[in-house]
């Protein structure tokens, strides 16, 4: 009775817990919530003392006292009480204007296809332990496939290429359900860590995370550009003097860092494409491959997999928040909800 009366108070939501950022989305007013998925910790007296944008403007910069951790390891909780905290702040910010004192909203999470079902069930605990009276679990490129507005539902592939912060996730859909698929655990991360290591080897440069993402970001390009070379510095501590030092670097050079990572989702979306139904093919020959989640916004990635895969490719609109918003057309359509859905605990 008492789990009736709060949730009728309570909003329903839709959540995109990502290695990089997580989303939130809330019933009949939209996407609400896009924060980085990292909070700041007193370890002397274990309280929470930032969490999203504030807490990832600290990230190196703390004294020892103060640890700033990423609570998500690619796509799959590795810390299961920081997790429910920053959870917990974020459904309490949601309702913050409202009455409810208790909040007990519903909620449908996304989690990566190769999850396990241990994994599955952490995830399942620490929202419900955030204060959710009902979890409904579905898998990332589906609830990224339903946000990108593809026909999931009817019998044609859909081909969703969904690269996060730490895994991307391939997978042939139809009839609601996904036929083939493979989960990696190469994609943004992975491209800021190419990054450090090449200005650590060509440049003998130390720069942090960040200040690689932002390289990424400005001037990171899946092809190479030498006709159009932009340059960016590249800010931190040269290894032979141990001095600060600037240099700059050009997108072509952050091509060529980032050029094995992309070369290897290429070969999985080639491996997914191997192993896939003659009939699913020919939908995808014709449609397309669809990129979703914040890699597909790296300059050129589309052209450069349409010329190795000989398949015309896409961008989805927003790219970035199409799992949330998938998870938030889930809230209000039950019935495909219960048919996607991944079987919880209870």
């Amino acid at each position: 009775m008492f789990k009736k009366i709060f949730g009728s108070l309570s909003k329903d939501i839709g959540i995109d817990l990502g290695t990089a950022n997580t989303l939130v989305y809330v019933k009949d007013k939209g996407i609400v919530t896009d924060e980085p998925s990292v909070v700041a910790i007193n370890v002397r007296t274990e309280q929470i003392l930032a969490i999203g944008k504030d807490a990832k403007m600290m990230m190196g910069k703390t004294p020892a006292y103060i640890q700033v951790t990423r609570p998500l390891v690619g796509g799959i909780i590795s810390d299961f009480e920081v997790t429910e905290k920053m959870l917990r702040y974020f459904i309490d910010k949601i309702h913050k204007d409202s009455f409810t004192f208790m909040p007990r909203p519903r909620v449908v999470i996304g989690v990566p296809l190769d999850i396990t079902e241990v994994e599955r069930k952490a995830v399942e605990d620490a929202v419900r332990s955030a204060g959710a009276r009902e979890v409904h679990i579905v898998e990332e490129p589906m609830a990224a496939a339903i946000g990108a507005r593809l026909p999931i539902n009817e019998a044609i592939a859909s081909l969703v290429v969904d690269i996060g912060g730490g895994t991307t996730d391939i997978a042939v859909i139809s009839l609601s359900g996904v036929v083939t698929w493979k989960s990696i655990k190469i994609a943004g991360d992975e491209l800021n860590k190419n990054i450090i290591q090449y200005a650590r080897e060509v440049f003998n440069l130390l720069i942090g995370e960040s200040h690689a993402e932002e390289v990424k970001n400005k001037i990171g390009s899946a092809a190479d550009t030498e006709d159009e070379d932009l340059e960016f510095p590249l800010r931190g501590r040269d290894l032979i003097t141990g001095l600060p030092r600037e240099i700059y670097i050009t997108s072509s050079q952050a091509h060529e860092a980032m050029q094995r990572s992309i070369a290897t989702i290429i070969d999985h979306i080639k491996s997914v494409l191997e192993i896939t139904p003659p009939e699913l093919m020919a939908d995808i020959h014709e449609r397309g491959i669809v990129l979703t989640g914040g890699g597909a916004l790296l300059r050129g990635l589309d052209k450069t997999i349409a010329l190795a895969t000989e398949i015309p490719v896409r961008v989805a609109d927003d790219p970035l928040t199409c799992v949330v918003r998938g998870a938030g057309f889930l809230l209000e359509s039950p019935e495909l909800l219960h048919t996607i859905e991944l079987q919880t605990s209870r």
